[in-house]
């Protein structure tokens, strides 16, 4: 007789505590119920949750990337110099950016696979170097993107529309949920997804078995790098000028985001619905603790509470498959 799966997994249990969050914040706060307030917080979303969705698949193999926060500061400063500096057309700007991300996707994957660096120190080492080449490639200047008012502002639409009678809309989020279902399927009945989770559950097994885990561990680096792109173009749209020597520290909620979602710290197992909910999870005590009257110190206190729940939480499943 086949054990019946409950329907309370960690993603189930993760997005009622996200509702939970949002009517907690709302009851409290009238402020927070304003729909200028949730505009506000999916225009931060997209960024935070692009970073999640890419970090989500180092996460499974057991790595990490903590070059995404600082390397998407890069990408959008370098993205936003050439249409600044060089007059080239936002389009190719975007695709440098995108480009400048899965390049260095692929350098973290090079130097962990290939060269045997541990995940945490060569992306350590990448979250250095892109936080000082977006200032090299400036010369230590903000950098702005053009407005959603300026002829390059084209991009601005992508996350958000205003409507006849002046209302925006958040179109952002139909980007996030359509690259959450996408990465999903890939994830879950593709080989590159099914490869990832394996060498995650366990290396050595995985490569007995055949897979060429060098080449897909380098492949999920790329995968981060490519969100982290996609990310800075998101902040662009967002943030009215780019400030070199950011970013460090926005990883950490990206990963945050991930590992509260049901994505395993030790690899092996995650879902991307899990991982956006996760994310929105962050962001919501990010956005609607100010709300309530908590201070910065307060709220890094309360996300670090949270996540080391989400971490005890994915201790005890083990323990309890074991």
């Amino acid at each position: 007789m086949t054990k019946k799966k409950s329907i309370f997994t960690q993603e189930v249990i993760v997005g009622i505590v996200l509702i939970a969050l949002y009517f907690l914040f709302r009851t409290i706060s009238a402020d927070f119920g304003k729909y200028t307030t949730f505009l506000s917080m999916m225009d931060i979303s997209y960024y935070y949750v692009f970073m999640a969705i890419g970090v989500a698949f180092p996460l499974i193999t057991g790595g990490v990337d903590l070059s995404i926060g600082t390397g998407m500061i890069c990408y959008a400063l370098a993205g936003g110099f050439m249409i600044r500096q060089y007059g080239w057309p936002t389009g190719l700007a975007i695709l440098l950016s995108i480009l400048f991300g899965v390049a260095i996707g692929a350098l973290n994957g090079v130097l962990i696979s290939l060269m045997g660096l541990p995940p945490f120190l060569a992306t350590l080492c990448t979250c250095m170097i892109t936080r000082g080449l977006g200032s090299v490639v400036t010369g230590s200047f903000a950098v702005p993107w053009p407005t959603a008012k300026q002829p390059n502002g084209w991009f601005h639409s992508i996350f958000k529309i205003t409507m006849a009678d002046k209302t925006k809309l958040p179109l952002g989020l139909l980007w996030v949920i359509l690259l959450m279902l996408v990465m999903q399927f890939v994830l879950a009945h593709t080989k590159f997804g099914r490869y990832t989770i394996a060498i995650g559950s366990n290396k050595e097994a995985a490569m007995l078995s055949g897979i060429n885990v060098k080449f897909y561990h380098v492949m999920v680096y790329v995968v981060s790098g490519l969100f982290a792109g996609l990310a800075s173009i998101a902040y662009g749209a967002v943030i009215k000028t780019v400030q070199p020597g950011t970013g460090a520290g926005m990883e950490l909620d990206a990963i945050g985001g991930a590992i509260v979602g049901g994505v395993s710290a030790s690899g092996g197992y995650g879902t991307i619905y899990g991982t956006v909910i996760g994310a929105y999870v962050i962001i919501f005590l990010k956005q609607g603790l100010p709300y309530i009257g908590f201070n910065a110190n307060m709220q890094q206190i309360i996300t670090g509470l949270v996540l080391i729940g989400a971490v005890a939480i994915d201790i005890v499943k083990r323990k309890v498959i074991k």
